[in-house]
């Protein structure tokens, strides 16, 4: 990377936060009004409405699938003005993780986008994994480094999951029974309850919004030590995006929902990509990662948003994998001032 490609990463930076702090204000408003799509569609239009202003070549390779009459910023799509000789990008987003728990006043939703510069001669930056859902474990970087340095046996998704309950717990020298994992509260995820239960384990269930729970482990303070289950493949490169700066650790592999999707994804990969391992490198190549998220609900990763009279308070969180900064910002929004720009509109707009 050049010194002027260096540069424009870090000033682009804040764009990023700029468009999930917009997505969290003008969809903070359907909070608990049982309508996830219109949230989602609010969030879309803020995210859309940053970029438009934006002198990047964006492409979303994360997104969401095409659904008919659905919100959302699908795969494919172009971010960014896209004049001759902008970098280029991969975008990973997801413009509300915890759709369910903003339409009915629920914690645990953010707004979240990555992006990754593509540098000449390379196609991709990120790996888009094809199956709808993966299974998954993250782990902090105190786990990480243990592992690395051969310390301890390495985590593996294909061992019994109460091994890694035992790798964390020593790891970050503790008893099992104060260890606190975090793991999505689905039918398919109930071989990893009952193994934390089994062994004694702290368990913190989430309702959705997994990214939040899966970054949490690498953060100082979220009292959370360990992610595992299966949900979506985005959310897992969203999480690979942020721990390339925290320096913690996620694991993923395909896991198809049944034969009928396991035999789709045969006609284009192998038995033995869908069961390989991917980590973090493998998912986002390179040292460029941006990360940033906004906390529309209180979750294990931000705090919501605050509205108190005429002003609105956002939490956000950015991080740039290359100088492993993460910057904590709080910014206080006065909401007869304020404006955002949106696309709908094709202009700015009191929130």
């Amino acid at each position: 990377m050049t010194s002027t490609q260096h540069d424009f990463e870090r000033n682009i930076e804040f764009e990023f936060v700029r468009a999930t702090e917009n997505a969290a204000l003008n969809s903070i408003h359907w909070m608990g009004r049982g309508d996830k799509e219109a949230a989602d569609a609010a969030a879309c239009d803020a995210i859309y409405g940053v970029f438009d202003q934006v002198d990047i070549r964006g492409e979303v390779v994360i997104g969401e699938g095409i659904k008919d009459n659905a919100p959302g910023i699908f795969l494919g799509e172009k971010l960014g003005k896209w004049s001759e000789g902008a970098p280029r990008f991969d975008i990973a987003l997801d413009p509300i993780d915890g759709t369910s728990n903003i339409g009915k006043g629920l914690p645990n939703s953010i707004s979240v986008m990555s992006g990754v510069y593509v540098p000449e001669g390379r196609t991709r930056s990120m790996v888009n994994i094809a199956s709808f859902y993966v299974e998954k474990i993250s782990y902090g970087p105190q786990v990480a480094e243990a592992i690395r340095k051969n310390d301890l046996a390495p985590i593996r998704l294909d061992a019994p999951f109460h091994r890694s309950l035992v790798v964390a717990a020593t790891a970050l020298k503790k008893r099992i029974s104060d260890l606190v994992v975090v793991i999505l509260d689905r039918p398919r995820n109930q071989t990893y309850i009952d193994t934390v239960r089994a062994e004694g384990a702290s368990l913190r269930l989430i309702a959705d919004g997994d990214i939040a729970a899966a970054v949490a482990p690498s953060l100082p303070d979220s009292g959370v030590d360990l992610y595992a289950g299966i949900g979506g493949a985005p959310e897992g490169i969203l999480t690979a995006a942020a721990l390339k700066a925290l320096g913690g650790e996620i694991q993923l592999r395909m896991w198809p929902r049944d034969d009928a999707e396991r035999a789709e994804l045969l006609k284009t990969h192998t038995v033995s990509d869908l069961q390989r391992v991917y980590y973090t490198d493998s998912l986002v190549e390179g040292d460029s990662a941006i990360f940033c998220a906004t906390g529309i609900s209180d979750s294990a990763l931000l705090p919501g948003v605050k509205l108190v009279g005429n002003t609105a308070t956002t939490h956000s969180i950015l991080m740039r994998a290359r100088s492993r900064t993460v910057r904590y910002i709080r910014a206080v929004h006065n909401l007869s001032a304020k404006t955002i720009h949106l696309r709908s509109v094709t202009g700015e707009r009191n929130i």
